[in-house]
């Protein structure tokens, strides 16, 4: 068992609610704001779960991470399946989408300047040139997954949130699909390759994160929550379960915990995996041989223990699994 896994252990506590007592009646007017004692995006839980270490240092000392060209292609991607449903629903065409990828490059391009250097040392746009085809080849294997014309999502890149016991949970949805009969589907997309048997719960942990966080707000289970890899032409599709929720909401309160303890500690211990492979954090973790930068208390302390992110932030966090799954 990893040192993550035993700290969550044993912070995962069952929970006994007091004896319910007659309060008097409070207007709507005169509710208290909820206090929030914290934030959690999935892919900062995640983080946390793969690595103490990593989410301090996307978390906390927020280091900046060198791009990838697999992760940007991945919010290209991203973009024009967005976008393609911005198009009558007789446009949705395969050419449409393709025409859509250099553009989103250039949109990227101009609000990340730093991605110029993915292409830096190459004057003849030879890999430049490849690296958009590739994407052409993903935007092409969506068709043969779903036929958009038959397709009207309800939302698409939406910001969900949440407080759920204090604990903020908040992230952005590829797509939500709702039926007339008002049952909902999230669909997320995925650049990389369906992943092995053994790694499909590490694959839906994100999933049903959204999922939680969509049956807090509407009262309604989504019926269905299915994620499309593009790589390999392939799905994985999941029921889930109110009480399979709950309990998924018992981890992010774990989880949560075992994140104010080790900020507490002002003590993240690197958790070595195969995933280390694509990490930017060696020369600052000690399981390579560096020295973490000092942990940053005031900063924390100024910032209080609703550490929430901006959207660009969490946007480009949540493709962040695409790399791992594109190598």
């Amino acid at each position: 068992m990893s040192d993550t896994e035993v700290l969550l252990a044993q912070t995962a506590q069952p929970v006994v609610l007091p004896a319910q007592t007659a309060q008097p009646e409070v207007l709507p007017a005169q509710a208290a704001q909820p206090v929030v004692i914290g934030s959690l995006s999935p892919s900062r839980a995640s983080d946390f779960k793969t690595c103490p270490l990593l989410y301090r240092f996307r978390s906390i000392d927020r280091i900046p991470e060198a791009p990838s060209p697999a992760a940007t292609r991945g919010t290209i991607v991203h973009a024009v399946l967005q976008r393609l449903f911005d198009l009558p629903a007789s446009a949705r065409t395969p050419a449409a989408a393709r025409a859509m990828i250099a553009p989103a490059w250039q949109q990227l391009l101009a609000e990340q300047a730093e991605l110029a250097s993915l292409f830096a040392d190459d004057p003849a746009g030879d890999q430049l040139a490849a690296w958009l085809q590739s994407a052409d080849g993903l935007v092409d294997n969506y068709f043969q997954l779903e036929d958009p014309t038959r397709l009207e999502p309800e939302s698409r890149e939406e910001l969900v949130e949440v407080i759920v016991d204090g604990l903020r949970l908040r992230g952005y949805i590829d797509r939500v699909d709702v039926t007339a009969a008002g049952d909902l589907r999230v669909v997320d997309y995925k650049t990389g390759s369906l992943p092995r048997e053994a790694f499909e719960a590490k694959a839906l942990f994100q999933m049903k994160f959204y999922a939680l966080v969509l049956w807090r707000l509407r009262g309604v289970v989504p019926r269905q929550l299915k994620l499309i890899y593009l790589a390999d032409c392939d799905t994985l599709t999941y029921t889930p379960e109110a009480v399979e929720l709950e309990r998924f909401e018992a981890t992010l309160q774990a989880i949560w915990s075992a994140i104010s303890r080790a900020t507490a500690r002002a003590e993240f211990r690197p958790n070595p995996s195969r995933l280390c492979d694509w990490c930017d954090h060696h020369s600052r973790c000690p399981a390579f041989g560096g020295t973490p930068p000092p942990f940053p208390t005031e900063a924390v302390a100024e910032s209080g223990a609703d550490r929430r992110e901006s959207a660009s932030t969490s946007e480009q966090a949540a493709k962040i699994g695409d790399v791992h799954a594109d190598q």
